[in-house]
């Protein structure tokens, strides 16, 4: 793994691998890289897998298995930049499979409880928009909103 630029450290519970997996077949640009493993003695099974490095979306990561004590919440999130409604039923339906849950305003978990916020690369000038009657019917829309209707917002945008 490069040492330039950030690396994201996911903590799982036994899950470090198969979430490296699944995270690398939803997304382009990605691989799998090295896999390290536990020793003799260590808290975790000898030779269960310990760390996972991954890229995914061309963004590096290390999925670990660190165990129970941890779980991810809200307060972190990835934001997947969408350029059209086909791409954000993608995101959205491979996310929420096997087990994921939609939630409010373009967030949801995957079955490893990640958030992540499916966003169409158009939200942030619509809300930022110099008019605030636009940018106030754009919010309003998107807050009523699970998955996100580009079409619906555009609409909401225009009046």
């Amino acid at each position: 793994m490069a040492t330039d630029g950030f690396t994201t450290c996911l903590w799982y519970d036994g899950q470090a691998e198969e979430a490296a997996n699944f995270y690398v077949s939803v997304f382009k640009n990605s691989s799998i890289g090295k896999v390290a493993r536990y020793p003799e003695g260590a808290f975790q099974p000898a030779g269960s897998v310990m760390t996972v490095e991954f890229t995914a979306n061309g963004q590096k990561f290390l999925a670990l298995n660190g165990g129970p004590q941890f779980k991810f919440t809200e307060a972190t999130s990835f934001m997947i930049f969408c350029g059209n409604q086909e791409e954000i039923d993608y995101y959205w339906a491979k996310l929420t499979e096997g087990g994921g849950e939609p939630g409010p305003c373009g967030w949801l978990k995957d079955r490893f409880g990640l958030s992540w916020q499916v966003v169409p690369d158009t939200l942030d000038a619509m809300v930022t928009d110099p008019d605030p009657a636009k940018a106030a019917r754009v919010t309003k829309a998107f807050m009523e909103m699970s998955k996100f209707d580009i079409a619906a917002l555009e609409k909401a945008y225009v009046g």
